[in-house]
């Protein structure tokens, strides 16, 4: 029944790539990066294999931006524990690509992830004979699990994580998705529910590790450059951070300056009379452009991060439209809402904010972070409300006491440091698994048991 299954899979996978091409070229548009080198996504390579280094080579596939700054924190301890490794570092979107460049050192490999047919996936592992993989987070196909299985090379799913969604549509895939998880080698979660979750597909769960960004240490020129801008802004900082399709528009209904202010509400006249400085930082590039047309058709003056030399200029908003300075943004605001909390997207990544000091105030979706997210509110790390206009009032709270805000701070730095130690575990057990294979690895493929990380 398996081997009926995958093939019906592969078959649709298959004739699914003329799809895949035209999704890729639209894409490339807005996205110059997303037509870099398409013959790697159908298995396609040079004659010639790249040569390898003395230690052996790691695979690491992180899709997207998210997952390539998890694998970056990741490869620290990781090179540590295997001195001369290759990294071969893969992914799937352009973003994630540009920023897995800066992860490269002399002799690393770079790729896009093939696409999931029998044929590309052979292609891919024959060419670079990965000596392990590890897929960051949620990347879970059934042609390159098996693929690796057929090949002997062992691949665990690291930082992994699965919300009840996402759980739900794999149950609805059983057939398909049970095999995939029961094929990987080992599986370290995040957290205790996605372990239970993972388990539940037959994922071999060898450990909850935590979170890997819990250990990133945010960039400090970025952070100290964003707090000396702060200080110098006549008003206090209000940053939509990470914004996703449709929270500008709740923003804008919220704080729109032709509003009458008797349809304003308590909450807004506040928040309003403290002339707030915002600041909004889109999570997408390709959506600059859209969010700056928006505010300015608003009648909102905008003031392009782009356009700033040694400061910020005046404006209504400040609009973030750079890559790799969320420390920046974070540091300069005095506030910050979390994207893709305020339309049922899932939230974005919470631990960043926290981790630079910066107040957080979420909205009622965070499942893609979900023990993050209930942890940092239990602990008062993070403050959780239903709204975007209750966002707007616990943020003139926060703004106008400083001993609230002192106090998320001060609760924040305790969290962040309790939750450490995921990339140093991460590390350990990769290694073993890179040196004694899935056959060898009793520690690390030891089965699951409902207890927390150390």
């Amino acid at each position: 029944m398996q081997r009926i299954a995958l093939a019906l899979y592969s078959l649709l996978a298959w004739l699914a790539q003329p799809l895949l091409r035209r999704k890729l070229a639209r894409r490339a548009r807005a996205e110059p990066g997303y037509a870099l080198a398409l013959h790697e996504r159908f298995g396609r390579y040079p004659d010639v294999p790249p040569a390898r280094a003395s230690g052996p080579r790691v695979w690491l596939h992180a899709v997207s931006l998210g997952e390539t700054r998890a694998a970056a924190i990741l490869l620290g301890p990781l090179r540590q524990a295997l001195p001369g490794m290759q990294l071969l570092l893969t992914h799937g979107t352009a973003t994630g690509r540009a920023e897995g460049v800066r992860l490269l050192r002399a002799g690393d490999l770079q790729a896009w992830l093939p696409w999931d047919t029998p044929g590309a996936v052979q292609g891919f592992l024959r060419h670079f004979h990965p000596d392990v993989g590890v897929l960051m987070e949620t990347e879970v196909w059934p042609n390159l699990v098996a693929g690796c299985r057929r090949l002997g090379v062992p691949l665990a799913l690291a930082n992994a994580r699965l919300n009840e969604k996402s759980l739900r549509g794999a149950q609805r895939l059983a057939w398909l998705a049970r095999p995939a998880y029961a094929g990987l080698a080992a599986v370290w979660a995040q957290g205790q529910q996605d372990a239970r979750r993972l388990a539940s597909l037959g994922a071999p769960v060898a450990g909850v590790y935590g979170n890997l960004k819990f250990d990133a240490e945010p960039d400090a020129a970025l952070l100290a450059r964003g707090r000396a801008w702060r200080a110098g802004s006549a008003r206090p900082v209000v940053l939509l951070a990470s914004t996703r399709e449709g929270e500008e528009a709740l923003w804008l209904e919220n704080i729109k300056p032709n509003r009458p202010p008797a349809l304003a509400g308590k909450a807004l006249a506040a928040i309003n009379s403290l002339d707030v400085q915002w600041l909004l930082v889109p999570r997408h590039p390709q959506r600059f452009d859209e969010v700056a047309a928006l505010c300015t058709a608003a009648g909102l003056t905008v003031s392009r991060r782009s356009a700033w030399d040694t400061a910020p200029v005046a404006a209504d908003v400040w609009l973030g439209d750079s890559m790799g300075e969320m420390a920046l943004y974070y540091g300069l605001a005095d506030v910050a809402l979390l994207g893709g909390s305020f339309a049922p997207l899932g939230g974005q990544n919470l631990i960043e904010a926290i981790a630079c000091g910066c107040p957080l105030v979420l909205g009622p979706h965070t499942f893609n972070f979900a023990e993050a997210a209930e942890g940092a509110v239990q602990a008062g790390a993070a403050l959780r409300v239903a709204n975007m206009g209750a966002a707007l009032a616990q943020a003139r709270t926060l703004l106008q006491e400083p001993g609230a805000r002192e106090q998320v701070l001060e609760q924040g730095s305790a969290f962040i440091a309790h939750h450490r130690g995921a990339a140093r575990r991460t590390a350990q057990a990769l290694a073993q698994l890179c040196g004694g294979g899935a056959a060898d690895g009793a520690q690390i493929l030891a089965p699951y048991r409902d207890t927390p990380a150390d």
